[in-house]
């Protein structure tokens, strides 16, 4: 499936390649969501215009048995590695090779919520627009929030006096329930409510698909110590409720709602999300802290080691082209490896600004110069010490 080289799948899908899944992680989520589209402009920003065949080396091998193993198994697969190294980009370039379209990104901050990544219902809106609709038509308050004329929401009408009845009419009718009566702007706020729903990275990342979704979580070191039990959960179960549409679903079985991809839209069954494919979540993690051994025996967990010149070789002509990486690239990539291992590690984006540097030629024609002017741009990741500028 996964080769890890580059090249596109063709004339298949990666539904059709992969086999059923184990059964304790098979999932049957409805209604089956159209393929979402592709984002070449952040592959091209991610992985650059012109990316080479890689050449297998024993990492990328690695890499490859490791991407195949999480396809197989449906387990999310937790990347570490020193920052800058170029972990995130490996959930684009399974998107690209896979052809499984557009990367669903999710920023892990000390601040974020499994909530966030979930779903988020804007209800303050929803309020301030119903109270607009009603205004508008010339209802007051209480209009606008189906109550009866004369009442205030949540409160009944006054009930007239049961009165026995007159001898010659017969009995009533043993009472039935009926269901409330609903005005008719009630119920269309009802139907709207999906306007105010907004599923997050994971949320459509667990929608039904037929081919699963690629889902970056980028920088789970940085989460709170109760987040990844929270995650777990979600990954375990394949599904999430979202309770504002359980409440109305006999009235609205199916609601759409917006996803986190550009003007997306996804139909939600009795109000709830449970994915088909399970996605191929990508966990990115710099080894800031541990993680609980109960979130790490449900992952799969591959460290990428610091990059090779070949590596970096391929990354320069992947964003420049054959001609501008060579004419540069050795020169600068040898230099870059002995300042990286010196100042405790660089980032391959301080390499793409030097030789952007070096390749525009706008600055000084003396190669010496533009050396020392790339190379100045090489300070240390963490801020202090040595490398400081020159």
């Amino acid at each position: 499936m996964y080769r890890g080289t580059g090249e596109r799948l063709h004339d298949t899908s990666l539904a059709e390649l992969l086999p059923p899944p184990p059964p304790w992680r098979q999932f049957t989520g409805s209604p089956v969501q159209p393929p979402p589209t592709t984002d070449d402009e952040e592959a091209v920003r991610r992985l650059g215009a012109h990316p080479p065949l890689r050449t297998l080396s024993a990492f990328s091998r690695r890499e490859a048995e490791m991407v195949n193993a999480a396809l197989l198994l449906r387990r999310p697969l937790l990347v570490s590695g020193r920052p800058g190294t170029g972990k995130s980009s490996l959930a684009y370039r399974i998107s690209r090779e896979l052809r499984l379209g557009r990367v669903l990104r999710w920023h892990i901050t000390s601040r974020t919520t499994l909530q966030q990544g979930l779903y988020e219902y804007d209800a303050v809106a929803r309020v301030q627009d119903t109270a607009a609709v009603h205004a508008a038509a010339g209802g007051g308050p209480g209009a606008a929030l189906g109550a009866a004329p004369g009442t205030t929401p949540g409160t009944r009408p006054p009930q007239p006096a049961v009165q026995a009845p007159r001898p010659s009419q017969p009995p009533p009718a043993t009472w039935q329930p009926q269901e409330p009566h609903q005005p008719q702007q009630l119920q269309q706020s009802q139907q709207d409510l999906g306007d105010y729903i907004q599923l997050g990275p994971l949320g459509t990342a667990l929608l039904p698909y037929a081919a699963p979704r690629v889902l970056l979580v980028d920088e789970l070191d940085k989460s709170d110590l109760d987040f990844t039990t929270d995650l777990l959960d979600v990954f375990e179960e394949g599904s999430f409720a979202i309770p504002e549409l359980l409440r109305i679903r006999r009235r609205h079985p199916v609601v759409t709602v917006w996803t986190d991809d550009p003007d997306g839209e996804a139909a939600v069954a009795a109000g709830r999300v449970t994915c088909r494919a399970f996605p191929v979540v990508v966990m990115t993690t710099n080894g800031e802290r541990e993680f609980p051994p109960a979130f790490l025996r449900r992952c799969l967990v591959l460290h990428v080691p610091e990059p090779s010149a070949k590596d970096l070789m391929d990354v320069l002509e992947a964003h420049f082209g054959g001609a501008a990486a060579g004419q540069w690239g050795s020169a600068l990539i040898q230099r870059f490896l002995d300042r990286s291992r010196e100042r405790g590690g660089l980032s391959i984006d301080q390499l793409l600004n030097s030789l952007y540097l070096a390749a525009s030629q706008r600055t000084t024609d003396r190669t010496e110069d533009l050396l020392g002017l790339a190379e100045a741009l090489w300070h240390r990741l963490d801020g202090s010490g040595p490398g400081m500028g020159a």
